[in-house]
């Protein structure tokens, strides 16, 4: 008997062992996700801050759930705008902005300490044409509705004033503007690393007028708050000519003609004219096409690397191809991302030392 239970106990272990060695092993832990404390984003004050904040408002957790599912933990998005297009660079240089939206012209100038990593596409406008006169009127008020296209231009229009107004006339009656006429007039532009607020408008006039550019002309107010700012002095009759991108009087064709104690539905301020912007803000010239915005990134920020560039790239394109997302950077009339490298941006290198030679 003695026996018998000895073999049962042997056998019983023989099976617990064999049961032991089929169990699966335990599975690996998976790796902690790289932790980023906080995501930096900076726009430039292309549109009024408060209107770009406004609007951008749900991006922050967009992106870290975005960037979660890419393999990435950050704690807090931040979003500013800068006070210019050239602080936005500064600070990228400095490294105390990770990632700015930086139009070609300013890119090219902070190009040393940034990189880009995506370029904007967006919906072309019903209207390209390289005559003035067919961009004026209420008939021809430009619509959003072209093929995708990265590039875009400025124009240059002639305010509601009294001298803006005769300078318009004659661009609407076939005739030539001369070197004289724009010397005649009070400009407002952007600051010098604008693509569209001051190195293409400044392209322009070197075409044109043997060689002359902004800096020869005898009144300029250069504007630091952005095109709202040009704007409402065009409205106000205190410039006679600004500068812009070619769809500027779609986004503030609302608040031209709204009471100046109210604002419209983005938060324009109203500039209280009686007649259309069609109508009162008449395009006088017309740029060559410029290279669509860029998304940077500066060279000093944690999130320089490949394997991290790679993910903010497809962060970024996967968010605005969602609805939401393509709400959100509608305030940049941005419609899609692209992939990009720097060499995509020679031909602004280019305009912007032709401009400061």
């Amino acid at each position: 008997m003695k026996r018998i239970v000895a073999m049962l106990l042997v056998l019983v272990m023989v099976f617990a062992l064999a049961a032991c060695g089929n169990k699966p092993a335990p599975a690996p832990a998976e790796p902690a996700k790289p932790h980023f404390d906080k995501l930096t984003l900076e726009f430039v004050p292309s549109k009024d801050a408060d209107v770009i904040i406004a609007g951008t408002a749900n991006l922050p957790e967009l992106v870290k759930a975005e960037m979660s599912k890419l393999g990435y933990d950050i704690d807090e998005v931040d979003i500013t705008v800068g006070t210019s297009y050239d602080a936005t660079g500064e600070a990228m240089s400095a490294g105390s902005i990770d990632l700015g939206w930086l139009p070609g012209g300013t890119y090219a100038l902070y190009s040393n300490d940034t990189d880009v990593i995506l370029t904007a596409t967006r919906n072309g406008l019903s209207n390209d044409s390289v005559n003035p006169a067919d961009w004026n009127g209420e008939a021809n008020a430009t619509q959003k509705n072209g093929p995708q296209v990265t590039f875009y231009r400025a124009l240059i229009y002639a305010a509601p004033s009294e001298y803006g107004k005769k300078l318009a006339e004659k661009v609407n009656n076939g005739e030539k503007l001369t070197w004289e006429d724009l010397d005649g007039a009070k400009w407002a532009v952007q600051k010098t690393s604008s693509s569209a607020g001051y190195i293409y408008p400044t392209m322009w006039l070197m075409k044109n007028y043997d060689g002359k550019k902004i800096s020869d002309l005898s009144n300029v107010i250069p504007i630091d708050s952005g095109y709202g700012t040009a704007f409402s002095y065009a409205a106000a009759e205190q410039v006679d000519i600004i500068v812009c991108y070619a769809d500027g009087r779609n986004d503030y064709e609302a608040s031209w003609t709204l009471p100046t104690d109210q604002q419209d539905p983005t938060g324009k301020q109203g500039m209280g004219r009686s007649d259309s912007i069609w109508n009162e803000l008449n395009v006088i010239g017309v740029t060559e096409g410029i290279y669509n915005d860029t998304v940077a990134i500066s060279k000093a920020s944690p999130y320089y690397t490949p394997e991290i560039v790679a993910a903010l790239q497809d962060c970024f394109i996967n968010i605005i191809n969602t609805p939401e997302g393509k709400a959100i950077f509608d305030v940049y009339s941005h419609t899609g991302y692209a992939k990009a490298v720097d060499s995509d941006y020679d031909g602004a290198r280019a305009a912007l030392t032709a401009v400061d030679a």
